[in-house]
């Protein structure tokens, strides 16, 4: 995975006053999951529509595999597939005849289309449902049947934009399931947005963004690191006590949190089993917790991500300026 298959840089997207996407650049190698990750609002769907051509950089440029997202915005659109936050299909229309309708626009022909329609139908576990109508669907059976067409040309790259919003655990999983298995088999490079740290975490690199500027890149694991140590928490039946002897034993503070104490250690696997020997019955409870993406929010911007209200009139100039090159 060492070719970059997109190339960013000092990418800047401006709605009259207000800068969406601050001069960021990155890469992403052939075959890669990566994940921008950020609160709504940040710009994540700003840049996934420059990268995608739905929407003009202010200044900066972009390629994808060598191709520049607006000076050759055709030959971009024929190597990209694409899955929108906002339901995309035609609802009057069945499952298998929204998936014909995107081939024959890119010009797949049938011998390659049919085939390739059942294939990605099984996939998406659709196949049984094909011939009914998009708007009986529920709403987990909609984002899987737009994964299947954004596929259905062989992308090199895949977008997915929120691609598990507002669905249950169970299907999130289930989409995720398809997202790995495309990538084993195909061999297709994957850039995704979010704002779930548990999707994230699946990502090969992740780049967080804020108020449009990139503010980390790495894979989660060493990005994690920036954070500190795995944190042990335990209640004992004498905290004081304990705290003195975690003191000498381990040369180590621990500090009262709530009913019990917590302290840092290197590595939270590899201490428990001796921890748990040496303080045996006197232990009432212990947990360990690694850091999280959740951390790494906190400590890169000070607050912790979460679904943050966005101006009716930053989505406005967004979904004005998004859609105006969709052809």
């Amino acid at each position: 995975m060492n070719d970059h298959i997109i190339k960013v840089e000092n990418l800047v997207k401006r709605f009259g006053k207000l800068v969406a996407v601050d001069n960021i650049s990155f890469s992403v190698a052939a075959g890669e999951i990566f994940g921008l990750l950020g609160p709504n609002g940040a710009g994540k769907t700003t840049t996934i529509n420059i990268l995608c051509t739905l929407t003009r950089p202010t200044s900066g440029q972009a390629t994808i595999a060598g191709l520049d997202v607006v000076r050759q915005q055709s030959q971009v659109r024929r190597l990209i597939g694409l899955v929108f936050q906002d339901p995309s299909l035609d609802e009057r229309l069945s499952g298998l005849q929204n998936l014909r309708f995107h081939g024959l626009v890119y010009g797949v022909p049938a011998a390659v289309r049919e085939p390739r329609m059942e294939q990605l139908l099984r996939m998406v576990e659709l196949w049984d449902k094909r011939h009914h109508k998009v708007q009986t669907y529920s709403g987990g059976m909609k984002r899987r049947l737009e994964l299947a067409r954004g596929l259905l040309h062989h992308p090199k790259v895949l977008f997915l934009d929120e691609p598990t919003l507002g669905l249950d655990p169970q299907t999130r999983n289930r989409i995720w399931e398809y997202i790995l298995e495309l990538r084993e088999r195909e061999g297709t490079t994957i850039f995704l947005t979010t704002h779930y740290m548990d999707e994230a975490e699946k990502a090969d690199r992740i780049a967080i963004i804020d108020y449009g500027k990139l503010i980390a890149m790495d894979t989660p694991e060493k990005l994690k690191k920036m954070v500190g140590r795995d944190i042990i928490s335990v209640k004992t039946d004498d905290n004081d006590k304990a705290s003195t002897e975690i003191k000498l034993r381990y040369q180590i503070e621990a500090r009262y949190d709530g009913d019990g104490l917590s302290f840092e250690v290197a590595n939270g696997e590899e201490f428990l089993p001796t921890f748990l020997k040496e303080f045996g019955t006197r232990i009432l409870r212990v947990s360990l917790r690694r850091p999280s993406l959740d951390d790494v929010f906190l400590k890169l911007t000070g607050r912790e991500i979460r679904e943050e209200e966005v101006s009716d009139t930053f989505r406005a100039m967004i979904r004005q300026h998004g859609r105006r090159m969709r052809r």
